[in-house]
């Protein structure tokens, strides 16, 4: 049986922009892991329904179906365990994850939103608009419009990374590990669906992303979507 991920996708089914899928995507890739991809998009819950849930990156792997990008990956640590996908502390990539979802999304999203409403099928811009204007309490169009400014803020968030990165070349020491695969896929998220530049180029971040969007022969770096 063939292993397949469902993954978010744009109007071209070949732009996958999910930062979960992402994650993901990382882990089978450094697990040596194939997976044919499945396009996705918000409006086709159904599509989902045998996963008893309605949210991607849903895994079917030998006739098991996983659902949520952690318990994704802590299964394929299982079943697969070779290479190791956390590396010596799980714990570091279980807050990594945490910040990416609690902090570090909310304030990305707020300088690509409308980007990635323009990315989408019809069907899926009115639902996107509808509920993500509902969270935000203002348009896209105004969410997005303070981008020039709150990019400062979101480059100081990256304080932490850049201190570990001063002295190790990965999240996850001499290797990357979950812990960079996170970060990448948050930002593969912004790369997929927006041109708005996060970082300047002496940003030891950026050289960070780099490295990591040309893993896996230029996975990432090849996937569809803007310069980095």
């Amino acid at each position: 049986m063939a292993r397949l991920l469902y993954e978010l996708a744009g109007a071209d089914p070949d732009r996958r922009f999910s930062p979960f899928c992402w994650r993901t995507r990382f882990a089978l890739a450094h697990k040596n892991l194939a997976a044919e991809g499945m396009p996705w998009r918000f409006t086709e819950k159904d599509r989902l329904a045998f996963s008893g849930q309605g949210l991607v990156p849903v895994l079917v792997d030998g006739g098991q179906t996983i659902t949520d990008s952690w318990r994704i990956a802590e299964w394929l640590e299982e079943k697969h365990p070779a290479p190791a996908l956390f590396g010596a502390n799980r714990g570091f990539a279980r807050f990594i994850n945490t910040w990416a979802d609690t902090v570090l999304h909310p304030a990305l999203a707020r300088l690509i939103v409308k980007d990635i409403h323009d990315c989408l099928a019809p069907p899926d811009q009115a639902y996107f608009r509808t509920t993500r204007e509902a969270r935000f309490g203002a348009t896209l169009e105004a969410v997005q419009g303070a981008r020039e400014v709150e990019v400062i803020g979101f480059r100081k968030l990256f304080g932490p990374v850049r201190a570990a990165l001063a002295g190790q070349p990965w999240l996850g020491g001499g290797a990357p590990d979950y812990a960079d695969y996170i970060l990448l896929g948050s930002l593969q998220w912004a790369r997929c669906t927006s041109p708005f530049r996060l970082f300047t180029e002496d940003d030891v971040v950026f050289a960070w992303r780099a490295r990591g969007f040309a893993l896996f022969e230029g996975m990432a770096a090849k996937a569809v979507g803007y310069p980095a």
